[in-house]
């Protein structure tokens, strides 16, 4: 949706999921003066792109918890003439952004806290004081991917070319590769090295047109890890090893673990198998590490994953919230400062908290598909990202899903 109101006209997606998410960067968008236009039955939606331009002079945006609504809006809101506040819920004012507001200033963009003691919102963007005009900066890649995906969606909108350099270790790199792939498929010119340790990207208005979202490959990690769990077979559709998103990887932890696993020309299946502990880095893949927490309680040996520590920063900390959620339904776990151990066992009833975080809410649900007395406090908050995700997984689980 950023990269179509950046665009030089209407840009249809499809494809298009409806989520609390997604929910809250139309509005946000619409407030800020795009036309937006979007069918839920069809799950499409039609952004009309203002050729970099910010149509609003003033905007208040409240983002929920939407980390990458916020963080991709900053950018975009940089590019504007105006006066725009960006805020959220209380875990919001939690988590830091100050690694992207530091980026964007040298550029010319006015971004500050609105309090100036904090490294977290609410934000200001203020348009009038400045001009959002390119030139070189850094930006700290060692917190979240998105603050770089963000500073190079709003690149080829400014007015001189833009130089980008990452300073200590770049996280999810995949999600950057992702980023890249869409922004040329817009029509952006970026040049990098291998090692995504730089970019240039030249100005250049992005092209108009129509865009056919890949399905969630995050979301998918659940549905494989039911056929992981359950010792069953789960075919996801529109996923391949081609896709842009570097979580389709997640089965390939599963095949580590003992899954069988097959790449079809349009889908992938995971059938289950007997389930071994692995030792393994999920840095590139971190928003499938709580999804392979619980596969590994069923291991017949302990789960050691590492380089995540900046998992603390999501929408809770999820280090913290896994492992004590594990050791409360009877499951031995031991947090480390950059991820996390699991022990085999089986799981014993309780009330699973989810800390208003979708992903707990949804990996913990496996626990329950073998044992019974799993309960999942506050469900409802996997409409953040997934709101079907309990009716599908009862269908699923009920053979009305193949």
């Amino acid at each position: 949706m950023i990269l179509a109101a950046l665009a030089d006209g209407p840009t249809t997606l499809t494809g298009m999921l409806d989520s609390q998410d997604t929910r809250v960067m139309v509005e946000s968008l619409r407030r800020l003066g795009f036309d937006v236009q979007q069918d839920l039955a069809a799950c499409t939606c039609t952004v009309h792109g203002q050729s970099g331009r910010v149509p609003a002079d003033t905007a208040d945006l409240w983002l929920e918890n939407s980390g990458t609504s916020i963080r991709f809006l900053t950018s975009l809101c940089a590019l504007g003439k105006g006066t725009y506040r960006l805020d959220g819920v209380q875990r919001m004012r939690q988590r830091p952004i100050g690694d992207l507001v530091r980026a964007l200033q040298p550029l010319g963009a006015h971004v500050e806290f609105e309090n100036s003691a904090s490294d977290c919102p609410p934000l200001l963007v203020k348009g009038l004081d400045s001009e959002f005009a390119g030139g070189t900066t850094k930006i700290e890649g060692s917190i979240s991917s998105q603050f770089l995906s963000s500073l190079l969606m709003a690149a080829p909108a400014c007015r001189h070319a833009v130089h980008v350099q990452v300073t200590g270790e770049l996280v999810s790199k995949p999600y950057i590769t992702m980023t890249l792939q869409m922004m040329r498929a817009f029509g952006a010119h970026v040049q990098f090295p291998q090692d995504l340790s730089e970019f240039h990207i030249e100005p250049h208005p992005y092209r108009a047109g129509r865009y056919d979202i890949e399905p969630d490959a995050s979301a998918a990690s659940y549905l494989f890890a039911v056929a992981a769990v359950t010792g069953g077979t789960v075919t996801v559709t529109g996923l391949t090893r081609g896709a842009l998103q570097g979580d389709v990887c997640f089965v390939d932890a599963l095949e580590q673990m003992g899954c069988l696993v097959t790449w079809n020309a349009d889908s992938i299946t995971v059938t289950g198998r007997p389930l071994h502990g692995i030792d393994i880095d999920m840095n590139a893949i971190s928003d499938t590490a709580q999804t392979l927490s619980t596969v590994a309680v069923f291991a017949d040996s302990p789960t050691r994953i590492r380089n995540v520590g900046h998992m603390r920063h999501k929408e809770t900390d999820r280090i913290a919230a896994v492992v004590t959620e594990l050791r409360r339904a009877g499951i031995q776990a031991e947090e480390h400062e950059d991820g996390l151990t699991i022990h085999p066992g089986t799981p014993v009833p309780a009330d699973i908290h989810t800390y208003d975080d979708h992903r707990m809410a949804m990996s913990f649900s496996l626990l329950g598909l073998r044992v019974p007395g799993i309960r999942i406090q506050d469900p409802e908050c996997t409409a953040k990202t997934y709101p079907q995700y309990f009716h599908d997984l009862q269908r699923l689980c009920s053979g009305e899903l193949s």
